[in-house]
């Protein structure tokens, strides 16, 4: 069996693949090795696209906290220790819960953290609470926005 080679003189049947006139249905496209690689390719930049967010949604946010304790001071206020890492000179705020037995929230405070030389900062919140506490903890802290203007 020997194999002839068809010369196509229309480039668009060169450029976009169209099978040529007078090839049956055996003459549909295969992924070359190419698009494979290409399609691989893909794939890894999107995984690597999504660990950049990952990353950049860190960098973005660059502040982390350690419950240390809590004290409740009454029925009315819970005092509550934690360390703030960011950054020297960054500015956080933190989102202090009172909670009641039942893990219903009983107080909320916002707590404005640094700017400060160390890296590590204790902060020490009181927390005013509608009834008594049994525990506060740090809800979340996140970078403060007036530094980027």
């Amino acid at each position: 069996m020997h194999h002839h080679v068809t010369v196509s003189t229309d480039p668009l049947a060169d450029r976009y693949g169209r099978p040529a006139r007078g090839t049956g249905p055996s003459g549909r496209p295969r992924l070359s090795t190419g698009a494979r690689i290409a399609i691989g390719a893909a794939l890894a930049a999107g995984v690597a696209g999504a660990a950049w967010f990952a990353w950049s949604d860190a960098q973005r946010n660059p502040v982390s906290f350690r419950d240390i304790g809590f004290s409740v001071e009454s029925a009315e206020q819970v005092s509550v220790t934690f360390d703030v890492m960011m950054p020297p000179g960054t500015t956080a705020v933190c989102t202090i819960t009172a909670l009641d037995p039942s893990y219903a929230e009983v107080g909320s405070l916002d707590v404005e953290v640094g700017p400060g030389e160390r890296d590590a900062i204790r902060v020490t919140a009181e927390v005013r609470t509608t009834q008594e506490a049994t525990t506060g903890v740090v809800d979340h802290c996140s970078a403060g926005d007036r530094a980027g203007g």
